[in-house]
C-alpha cells in the first residue's frame, strides 16, 4: 500500500513500522526536512525487548520506500490511506490547510495519530455528534468537509522525541508501546487497516519482535483511553512558572493523580465507553516512572508556543455539556490558558519592538 503521512517527526515512527512491513510512505514536512529525508532517509531508534541499547532503523535499509514532499506538492488521490500525525494547530496553517481540503475531497480513509481527536471522528460517537466542540480546536472549519465515515483515531501511546542535537530526520523512541486504532465505519477500510496490522505484526529482527505494533479495536473509545493519561500526566506538567517531568506530575501526589485519572475514565464511560476499553491506572503509573521529560505540550509552552493541542479544554467542555465538573481539570485549563496568553503577549511585544 501507499500511505501519505502528514508530519515527519512523530509520523516517522509509524512510517518506519510501515516501511519494515514493505509498504511505501510519503512524509509531509517543510522543504528543509523534505530535502534531508530525500537525501539521507529517516532514522528511528527503538529498544528491542531484553536489550539495553536502542537500535537504529534506517529507512534506506528497509523493504518499503520513503520520500518526503511539502504540503503544496502532495497529491492525496495517489494514496491508499492518509495518516494525520501533526499537532492539531498545524492543520490551520496556509499550505497544510489547503492540503487538508484536498484530502477531504479525495475520499481517502484517514487514520489520525493525534492526541486531539479530529472533529469528524468525534461526530461518530452518538453522545458527541451534536455537541458544540468547535472552540476546543484552533480552527474547526478545517474539518468541515471531512466525511466522519472516512476518519478514525489511533491512540499515539508510544513516547518519542527528536534529539535536539540531531537532524530533523532522527526520532528516539522512549516508550515503545503500541498504536491502538479504532475501526473505520466502512468494511473495505477496515480490511486495509487489518492488512497493515498483520504486516507490521509479522516483522522480526534477528528473530525478535519489533516493539510498537499497530492494534485494531472495534470500540471507538479505545483510543480515548489516552485522555486519562493526558490529563493526569501531560497537562499537569505545565506549571504556573515552568514545567515538570511526566513522572513527577503523576507520582508527586499519587492519590490526586489516581482521582484525576478515575474522573476522566468516568467521563468516557458516561459517553459510552466500556471499562474494558480503558487502561488501568496502575499500568499507566508504572509506565510514567520512566517518563523523565516534561510532556511535548509543556516543552512547547516553555519554548514560547502560543498554540498547542487542547485535549484538556476538550475534556472540560465535554464534561460541562454532560453535567460533569472537576476542579483539577478547571485548574489545568486555566493554567494552560494563562501560559499561552503570556506567550502571545511576549510574541506581540517582540513584533512591536522589531
Amino acid at each position: 500500500m501507499r500511505i501519505l503521512i502528514l508530519g515527519a517527526s512523530y509520523g516517522s515512527l509509524l512510517s518506519t513500522k510501515l516501511l519494515m512491513a514493505g509498504h511505501d510512505v510519503t512524509l509531509i514536512c517543510r522543504q528543509q526536512s523534505a530535502d534531508l529525508i530525500n537525501k539521507e532517509g529517516t532514522e528511528v531508534r527503538i529498544k528491542l525487548r531484553d536489550e539495553d541499547q536502542h537500535r537504529s532503523f534506517f529507512s534506506k535499509d528497509l523493504p518499503g520506500h520513503v520520500d518526503a514532499v511539502t504540503p503544496e506538492a502532495a497529491k492525496p488521490e495517489d494514496y491508499d490511506m492518509i495518516a494525520l500525525a501533526m499537532q492539531e494547530p498545524q492543520y490551520s496553517s496556509g499550505p497544510v490547510r489547503d492540503l487538508m481540503q484536498r484530502i477531504a475531497h479525495s475520499g481517502k480513509p484517514c487514520l489520525s495519530i493525534m492526541n486531539m481527536p479530529p472533529l469528524p471522528y468525534l461526530k461518530r460517537i452518538p453522545a458527541l455528534a451534536e455537541m458544540d466542540l468547535d472552540a476546543c480546536f484552533d480552527d474547526a472549519s478545517v474539518w468541515a468537509d471531512f466525511d466522519p465515515d472516512l476518519v478514525t483515531l489511533c491512540s499515539p501511546d508510544p513516547q518519542a522525541f527528536r534529539p535536539p542535537e540531531e537532524g530533523s530526520n532522527v526520532l528516539h523512541v522512549g516508550l515503545p508501546t503500541n498504536f491502538k486504532a479504532a475501526d473505520f465505519a466502512r468494511p473495505e477500510h477496515n480490511e486495509m487497516l487489518q492488512q497493515l496490522v498483520d504486516d507490521i505484526a509479522a516483522v522480526t529482527v534477528d528473530g525478535k519482535d519489533v516493539p510498537v505494533k499497530l492494534r485494531r479495536h472495534e470500540s471507538l473509545f479505545v483510543p480515548m483511553a489516552k485522555w486519562s493519561m493526558l490529563l493526569t500526566g501531560n497537562y499537569r506538567c505545565v506549571l504556573t512558572n515552568g514545567e515538570q517531568p511526566i513522572r513527577d506530575a503523576v507520582h508527586g501526589d499519587l492519590n490526586a493523580s489516581m482521582a484525576m485519572y478515575a474522573w476522566v475514565d468516568q467521563l468516557a464511560q458516561t459517553l459510552g465507553a466500556d471499562p474494558a476499553d480503558q487502561v488501568p491506572f496502575e499500568k499507566y503509573a508504572n509506565a510514567a516512572e520512566g517518563l523523565l521529560k516534561p510532556s511535548s505540550a509543556a516543552r512547547a509552552i516553555a519554548a514560547g508556543a502560543t498554540k498547542i493541542e487542547r485535549v484538556d479544554m476538550l475534556v472540560k467542555t465535554i464534561g460541562a455539556q454532560m453535567g460533569m465538573q472537576n476542579d483539577t481539570v478547571d485548574n489545568i485549563v486555566s493554567r494552560v490558558d494563562g501560559r499561552l496568553m503570556a506567550n502571545g503577549a511576549k510574541e506581540a511585544e517582540l513584533e512591536r519592538a522589531g
